[in-house]
């Protein structure tokens, strides 16, 4: 059963996906969650923090998308072309996250501002995490090309040697970068040839023929 949090942000996206943010009204979000006013704002502590919480979240699931997509995925290669695929499909279907990965922020959706210094601090822990601040799409870049290597390296013997680390996190990178172009200039073609293509170790790519 979802916690009284969770109801009031799943409230919130219903109403972002039928109106502006500007539009979304506290007492309808409060009213179409089943719960008071009054625990809206103690939650969130206003609208402000309402649409922080929001981004945090939608960071949050993204990124633990990721994590799996990691773990299902064996390999130098499956895993970013999995996990490119899968954020353009996902951003796509969620204005929020697109935003969120793109920096471009629509007039239909919450642009949340930093906390005001010296504001008290809210009584939810969840809610003191997503006013600490917000990812930047190059931080959400940096999470996911740390993740990826992570995982690439983890349990490898070898042991990766420092260039050979440094070249798989350009690689990690590159594979991100790649959705995230996609996801700003959509084209026909899916993304997952051309980021298999950027990032399978020359050794393992078919030889062409000699001219």
């Amino acid at each position: 059963m979802p916690t009284a949090r969770e109801s009031l942000l799943d409230a919130a996206l219903a109403a972002l996906s039928e109106r502006p943010w500007s539009a979304v009204r506290m007492v309808d979000v409060a009213s179409t969650a089943g719960l008071s006013r009054q625990t809206l704002y103690n939650e969130f502590g206003g609208k402000e923090g309402l649409a922080r919480a929001l981004v945090r979240r939608e960071a949050d699931t993204y990124l633990h998308g990721v994590d799996r997509l990691l773990g299902d995925r064996t390999g130098r290669v499956d895993p970013l072309v999995a996990i490119a695929e899968w954020t353009v499909g996902e951003a796509r279907a969620k204005p929020l996250l697109r935003a969120l990965l793109t920096g471009c922020w629509g007039e239909r959706l919450p642009t949340p501002r930093p906390v005001r210094r010296g504001a008290p601090s809210s009584g939810a822990p969840a809610q003191r995490r997503a006013d600490a601040g917000l990812p930047a799409p190059s931080d959400v870049v940096a999470l996911v090309r740390d993740r990826s290597l992570a995982a690439l390296v983890r349990g490898r013997r070898p042991v990766c040697t420092r260039e050979e680390s440094a070249a798989l996190a350009h690689r990690c990178e590159l594979a991100v970068r790649l959705a995230l172009s996609y996801v700003v200039a959509p084209i026909g073609e899916g993304v997952g040839p051309l980021v298999r293509t950027a990032v399978e170790p020359e050794s393992v790519r078919a030889p062409t023929e000699p001219g």
